[in-house]
C-alpha cells in the first residue's frame, strides 16, 4: 500500500478550497492546503464578493442621501466623495472577516497551511518551494482570473480589473465600463452613484445575457434613469492612453465609428480559469481554455484529482464553491458517490433593485425545448415596498405542463433575501398549495411570494363553476356593487 504525505492536498485558498480543507480535517483526514498568495481567503474576500458589497452598500447610502427629499426629509448640500475613505472601510470589513479565514484558525482545526507555487510532478506529488509533497487525493481550487480582450492597444494602457477597482486613492470623474455582465451592471450603478461619469460598452445587444430579456432591461432602464449611459451591439476597436484620459474606438450597431474618452477603463468581460503553471500534464489531467475536464462527481481524467470553485469554469460564485466543496468533501473524503446537481442553483445580481434567480427561467426554459407558464407580481402591489420608495421590479414563476415549478426569478428590493424562501420550498419539494397558505408577516416584502402562488389558484379559487355551485347550495345573491371588478389575484 502506498504511502503518502497527506491524505488529501488542496491547491488554493479561497471558498472552495477552504470549504475542503476545513471538512476534511474535521473528519479525520491529515490535510494540506497551498496558496499562491500570502493570505487565505481568494478572490471572493480580496478582489469580489466582500468589498463589492462593501462598496455598493456606500454607494446606495450616498444616494439615499442625495436623495432625502424623496422621503419626505430635507434636502443638503453632500460633498464629494473621497474614495480613501471608502477604500479605508472596505478594508476594514475585510480585515474582520479575515479573522475567519485566518492560518492559525485552519491549524487549530488541524490543517497545515501553506504559502507558495505548487507543481504537479506526477499525479500524486507536487513540488512545493524546494520541496516534493504528496497526497493520496488532490483537489484543483485555483480560482479565476479576470479574462481579457484582444484589443489592439490595450497592453499599452492603464486599464482596471476587479482586482484594482475597490482600492483607488481618488473617485475617477469618468468610467468606461466594458462588459454588461453581473460584475459590470454591478461596478457601473455603485461608481455612478459615488459620483463618476459612467458609460457601459457591450458587444451584444443587451446586458445580463443569462437573465431574461424583460429582467434585464429593466435593470438598465434603472440605470439609465441613474445617468448611465449604454453602447450596445458595439465592438471594440482599439485604445490608446492619452495621459489623463484613455481613448477608445468603437464600431456601433449602424456601422459608423465612434471614439469614447473616460479618465478610467475597467474591464469586466468575464473570467478565466487559473490553471497555468499547475503542471497539470505531469499528473495527466486534462484541461482546455475553461477547465479541467470534469465528471458530475468533480473528478479530473485523474479519479483521485478533484477541481472545485472557479477554476471548474462553471458557475463563478462563492455559494457555487462551497458546494461544490461539500461535493469534492463527499467523494474524496467519504468515499460517497455524490454527484453535482445545478438545476436548482440561485445566483442573485446585487444592483438596486436586485435581481435574484433559482431554477430555470424563461430563457433557459425556451432553450431546453420546455412548456411553461409565468405568473407574475409586481413590486407596486406590495406595501412595504411602497412605503419604502422600492416599487421597481417584480417576481416570475415559472411552471411546467404539470403544473410544477421550474424556476423563480426576483426584480425587486432586496431580492437575493426573497429568493430564499424559494430555495428551501424548491429543493424541499414544498407544495404550492402549502405556499399559497403560509402566514407573512404584514407589511414585510416576502408576502410577495405568497401573493405569486396566489394569483395562480385564484383562477381555480375564485372561477365562475365554483360561485354558481356556491350560489345554489348556499343561496349566496352575487355581487353588491356594480363598479369595475379588479383585476385576477387581487
Amino acid at each position: 500500500m502506498s504511502s503518502f504525505d497527506y491524505d488529501i492536498g488542496i491547491l488554493g485558498g479561497g471558498s472552495a478550497g477552504l470549504t475542503v480543507a476545513a471538512g476534511a480535517a474535521r473528519f479525520g483526514a491529515r490535510t494540506l492546503l497551498i496558496d499562491r498568495e500570502a493570505r487565505l481567503g481568494g478572490d471572493c474576500l480580496h478582489y469580489g464578493c466582500v468589498p463589492s458589497k462593501t462598496l455598493i452598500k456606500t454607494a446606495r447610502v450616498y444616494h439615499l442621501m442625495k436623495n432625502a427629499p424623496k422621503f419626505g426629509l430635507p434636502g443638503h448640500e453632500i460633498r464629494p466623495v473621497d474614495f480613501r475613505d471608502v477604500s479605508d472601510r472596505i478594508r476594514s470589513v475585510i480585515a474582520a472577516i479575515q479573522g475567519h479565514d485566518s492560518v492559525e484558525r485552519f491549524c487549530g482545526l488541524g490543517v497545515k497551511v501553506e504559502f507558495g507555487n505548487a507543481v504537479f510532478r506526477d499525479e500524486h506529488t507536487v513540488s512545493l518551494n524546494g520541496r516534493e509533497i504528496s497526497a493520496k487525493n488532490w483537489v484543483i481550487a485555483t480560482g479565476s482570473s479576470p479574462a481579457v480582450p484582444e484589443l489592439e492597444g490595450l497592453d499599452r494602457t492603464p486599464f482596471l480589473t476587479n482586482r484594482d477597482i475597490f482600492y483607488l486613492d481618488r473617485l475617477p470623474r469618468s468610467m468606461i465600463v466594458i462588459g454588461a455582465g453581473p460584475i459590470s451592471t454591478e461596478m457601473a450603478q455603485a461608481f455612478r452613484r459615488l459620483g463618476s461619469d459612467v458609460t457601459v460598452i457591450q458587444r451584444s445587444g443587451r446586458i445580463l445575457g443569462r437573465e431574461d430579456a424583460d429582467m434585464a432591461d429593466a435593470v438598465m432602464r434603472v440605470l439609465i434613469a441613474e445617468g448611465v449611459r449604454y453602447h450596445l451591439d458595439t465592438s471594440l476597436l482599439s485604445i490608446k492612453d492619452l495621459g489623463h484620459e484613455r481613448e477608445l474606438t468603437v464600431r456601433n450597431k449602424d456601422g459608423t465609428v465612434g471614439v469614447i474618452r473616460a479618465e478610467a477603463v475597467l474591464v469586466a468581460v468575464g473570467r478565466k480559469p487559473n490553471l497555468g503553471g499547475l503542471g497539470l500534464e505531469n499528473a495527466g489531467v486534462e484541461y482546455d481554455r475553461s477547465g479541467p475536464r470534469l465528471d458530475n462527481r468533480l473528478r479530473t481524467t485523474q479519479k483521485h484529482i478533484f477541481a472545485a470553485g472557479d477554476v471548474t469554469g462553471r458557475y463563478q460564485f462563492t455559494h457555487a464553491a462551497e458546494y461544490e466543496g461539500g461535493v469534492v468533501l463527499a467523494n474524496a473524503v467519504l468515499h460517497l458517490p455524490r454527484k453535482a446537481d445545478y438545476r436548482l442553483f440561485p445566483w442573485c445580481t446585487y444592483t438596486d433593485p436586485e435581481l435574484a434567480n433559482i431554477g430555470m427561467n424563461e430563457t433557459a426554459a425556451l432553450g431546453a425545448g420546455l412548456k411553461y407558464v409565468a405568473w407574475t407580481e409586481e413590486f407596486r402591489m406590495n406595501d412595504r415596498a411602497l412605503a419604502e420608495g422600492e416599487g421597481t421590479g417584480l417576481i416570475k414563476l415559472l411552471l411546467d405542463e404539470r403544473e410544477r415549478p421550474l424556476g423563480v426569478q426576483i426584480l425587486g428590493p432586496r431580492a437575493g433575501e426573497l429568493i430564499g424562501e424559494w430555495v428551501a420550498a424548491l429543493n424541499g419539494g414544498v407544495r404550492l398549495s402549502v405556499l399559497a397558505r403560509a402566514v407573512h408577516p404584514y407589511p414585510t416584502l416576502a408576502e410577495i411570494n405568497r401573493r405569486v402562488v396566489g394569483n395562480y389558484f385564484s383562477g381555480r379559487i375564485f372561477s365562475e363553476k365554483v360561485k354558481k355551485t356556491l350560489k345554489f347550495f348556499f343561496n349566496l345573491r352575487g355581487r353588491a356593487c356594480e363598479g369595475r371588478q379588479p383585476p385576477s389575484g387581487s
